[in-house]
């Protein structure tokens, strides 16, 4: 593990300017628990797993999230202003087997459940998830909207810890840039400031944890007398690069999950260059697990990330086929399942999901539940 991070490490120098400190941060963050451990670890987590879960590494290739878990998730206003929930950001999206995102994703549940952060067992929130992407992939995806649908899903991305006040004196707190911007984030920064927007400044913003070290600039400033902020992010290629020691050309694919996902898209999230920028304002942030209210239900929250994953899927339309009718083999289909409380966007109550299997049902099917827990 040391070896592998030092090497991660030296190959993202070569890359991005690195904010040393930060990078020590998250070092210290690896530490402390498994759950901050697997988010910070994705360059680790894409050399191991086809080892560990050789069977599920053979499934039809998408184009993937990657460096899925449950507090990669969040809220943003599309064009028309409706507050939109679903997957917050695509660093390390990339073209992988469709089980990657639904394992690393299910394998973040159990870690959060080890650590106090959920309730539910981890065979329940496996087949939440799975329950959501079946139903999602019959039919045929569709956006989180916070309008009049998902009122249960509105209570908790409206949380009283989004509130404007403690939000903004937060960000008037982060320390302001001294050192020289570099040109192409200014240019990125201001692409998203409104017009004739020469008076603001620049503070430093620690974030996340997967891409904690990376450059985050935050462009502050007042218009129509109230707060706005953007902030730019420096990406690199996906470390599935890294992982395969690949030589050629690289690519960044963050847009081009966007663009083809079943999505609302926030229209301020945008690759520019080598930056990636997007709006900042209290609901339009990752929600995390220290957030989500005291009264949640767990089962339909992590339905609701099972679905949001196959939106993402849905995206490449040439594997679907194959996705969907894997009904021979290692992956056969779901069988139906009531989940209590499930709801897709639509509003459905009660899901019925088809299109993949839950693991228990075929044979061999315990142990590909148990490959959540290996990665462990």
């Amino acid at each position: 593990m040391v070896k592998a991070t030092r090497r991660f490490e030296e190959w993202l120098r070569r890359r991005t300017a690195i904010v040393e400190p930060d990078l020590r941060t998250k070092h210290k963050h690896m530490a402390e628990a498994a759950f901050p451990f697997l988010r910070a670890t994705f360059y680790r987590w894409i050399q191991v797993w086809p080892g560990v879960c050789s069977d599920l590494a053979k499934a039809p290739k998408v184009l993937a999230v990657g460096d899925l878990h449950i507090e990669n998730f969040g809220t943003w206003r599309d064009a028309e202003g409706r507050l939109i929930w679903g997957v917050n950001d695509f660093d390390e999206a990339a073209e992988l087997p469709y089980t990657n995102d639904l394992l690393r994703l299910a394998t973040s549940a159990i870690l959060a459940a080890d650590e106090g952060h959920l309730a539910l067992k981890p065979k329940d929130a496996c087949e939440a998830i799975l329950d959501g992407y079946g139903k999602s992939l019959d039919e045929h995806g569709g956006a989180f909207v916070l309008e009049e649908q998902n009122k249960w899903l509105r209570q908790i991305a409206t949380d009283e810890l989004r509130d404007p006040g403690p939000f903004w004196k937060k960000m008037d707190g982060l320390p302001e840039v001294k050192s020289d911007i570099p040109a192409s984030a200014r240019e990125a920064l201001e692409h998203l400031l409104p017009p004739q927007t020469l008076n603001y400044r620049v503070v430093r913003r620690v974030a996340g944890l997967g891409n904690l070290g990376h450059v985050r600039l935050v462009a502050l400033t007042e218009t129509y007398g109230g707060k706005i902020a953007r902030e730019a992010k420096a990406l690199v290629p996906s470390s599935v690069y890294w992982a395969n020691e690949s030589e050629g050309p690289t690519e960044i694919l963050y847009q081009a999950i966007m663009s083809h996902a079943v999505r609302a898209p926030d229209p301020f999230v945008q690759v520019r260059g080598r930056w990636i920028v997007r709006r900042l304002s209290p609901h339009c942030l990752r929600i995390e697990l220290d957030e989500l209210p005291k009264n949640r239900d767990e089962c339909r929250l992590l339905f609701a990330m099972g679905w949001e994953t196959a939106n993402i899927h849905l995206g490449s339309r040439g594997a679907l086929k194959e996705v969907r009718g894997l009904g021979d083999g290692e992956h056969p289909p779901r069988q139906p399942r009531r989940v209590e409380g499930g709801a897709a966007p639509s509003g459905d109550a009660n899901p019925t999901p088809t299109g993949i299997r839950r693991a228990s049902d075929d044979q061999g099917g315990e142990e590909r539940l148990a490959a959540v827990a290996r990665l462990r």
